[in-house]
């Protein structure tokens, strides 16, 4: 009898057993044979693509020489009508379909092949094995936003009930929701902690707050996996002080599968059994390793839906110790579309202020989480949520260190609020430009 996560899997028409054997026989090639294998999934995607997708065969009527010459895929040229992009013999009813978060601005629908989506939850399977963690029988906190629409929200918690795990939806993140969130792991012995970096820090300050370390509370927590938003080296350090145990940074997007897993000797190691990674610059060169550069995509396995050399967005270093078989992400530096431009013409990743800015701010250790909008060429808005209003000795602080790293004569406004606006999934985008 196969395990309730896999046998839901298998019902569902998604051969999770062929999937984990076939990637476990990947994962046991030695490097030359690694640099084969993803070679030639390469060029059979390509080929399959070329041959039985109308959508990818307007862009690529026969396959190239040189890999470097096929084109980019990014967000803008998939946003037409699903069934414009799917491989013959492939249909929504026999695929599983499903949207990007649009935390980019750019949401679409994709589509991935049966086999493939059980790669994916294979993939999953083995990355978190890794940490202790069986996703069949180990139970979940659940950090993460939840559908408020009634059917939509009880397919949601049905969905929890059968993967073994307990949401705690962070919309409402105030402390008597946090110590709602507190007493329900004093009650519960949870395995493991997934979720939103920023809803999992805004609970660990407030376990500094009470002075309280989670493990003492819930002894039988093991891990504890961020995802969806950056992790800052702050950030993880007070996650582990305050919850107890290791923390686990995953970089994946959902039209993809994992893109990068933290191993247990804290290396950000990229996915390449199913996934084959690339840094670009701007003329979408490859970069060498330790340079930073868009972070591009290739699907080794999906037929339903072309994810070839696709663009996800975000910006990213490979490691100078990378290899083909075995890459390392070095650094997530951001969105490509969080940048910004200065009225002396200099652009700068909308990281940067939130670097200046959030070393600052929580020297006042007052300020919980906040937001910096960029309104005008020269003006920014930073939305903040705290105890109290930052007072001008803190204002001015962050002012200098500005003029300091970036240019003067940029204004500012900072507005305290109760709460801060997520995304309808529970992500906080922590900078975004209006121009």
């Amino acid at each position: 009898m196969l395990p309730i996560f896999d046998l839901l899997l298998q019902l569902n028409l998604f051969p999770i057993s062929k999937a984990k054997a076939a990637l476990h026989k990947i994962s046991l090639l030695s490097p030359a044979e690694k640099e084969l294998f993803i070679e030639r999934q390469k060029r059979a995607m390509v080929a399959f693509h070329v041959q039985n997708n109308a959508f990818y065969g307007s862009l690529v009527p026969q396959v190239p020489e040189n890999w470097t010459d096929l084109p980019i895929l990014n967000k803008k040229n998939l946003q037409i009508p699903l069934a414009q992009r799917l491989s013959k013999g492939y249909t929504k009813g026999n695929s599983y379909c499903n949207k990007t978060s649009g935390s980019s601005g750019i949401p679409f629908i994709f589509a991935k092949d049966r086999y493939c989506h059980a790669l994916t939850w294979a993939s999953n399977f083995m990355r978190y094995q890794e940490h202790g963690i069986d996703l069949n029988t180990a139970y979940q906190a659940r950090f993460y936003g939840i559908p408020m629409a009634f059917w939509s929200h009880q397919k949601e918690r049905l969905k929890d009930l059968v993967s073994q795990r307990y949401r705690f939806a962070i919309f409402d993140l105030s402390d008597a929701a946090l110590e709602t969130i507190l007493k329900k792991f004093s009650t519960t012995e949870f395995d493991y902690i997934n979720g939103y970096t920023s809803a999992i820090v805004l609970f660990a300050k407030f376990l500094e707050q009470k002075n309280v370390v989670l493990k003492r509370i819930c002894p039988t927590l093991k891990v504890c996996m961020v995802t969806s938003e950056m992790l800052f080296e702050k950030d993880k350090i007070l996650l582990e002080k305050q919850l107890g145990i290791p923390v686990v940074n995953e970089y994946g997007a959902s039209e993809l599968d994992i893109i990068a897993f933290e191993n247990p000797e804290s290396e950000w190691l990229v996915n390449s059994e199913t996934l084959f990674v690339e840094i670009l610059d701007q003329n979408n060169a490859v970069v060498p390793y330790g340079h930073q550069g868009r972070v591009v995509v290739t699907s080794l396995f999906n037929k339903a839906h072309p994810f070839i050399r696709y663009d996800t967005g975000d910006i990213g270093i490979l490691d100078v110790k990378s290899t083909l078989d075995r890459p390392v992400l070095k650094k997530l530096i951001g969105r490509s579309n969080d940048i910004v431009v200065l009225p002396s013409g200099k652009k700068a990743p909308g990281l940067t202020f939130y670097y200046i800015t959030k070393t600052i701010i929580e020297d006042t250790g007052n300020v919980k989480e906040f937001v910096i909008t960029q309104t005008k060429i020269n003006s920014f808005e930073i939305e903040y949520v705290s105890d109290q209003e930052l007072n001008s000795v803190a204002i001015q602080k962050i002012q200098q260190a500005i003029e300091t790293y970036l240019e003067p004569n940029l204004h500012f406004i900072f507005t305290p609020k109760k709460t801060l606006l997520r995304t309808h999934r529970g992500k906080l985008k922590q900078f975004r430009s209006m121009l």
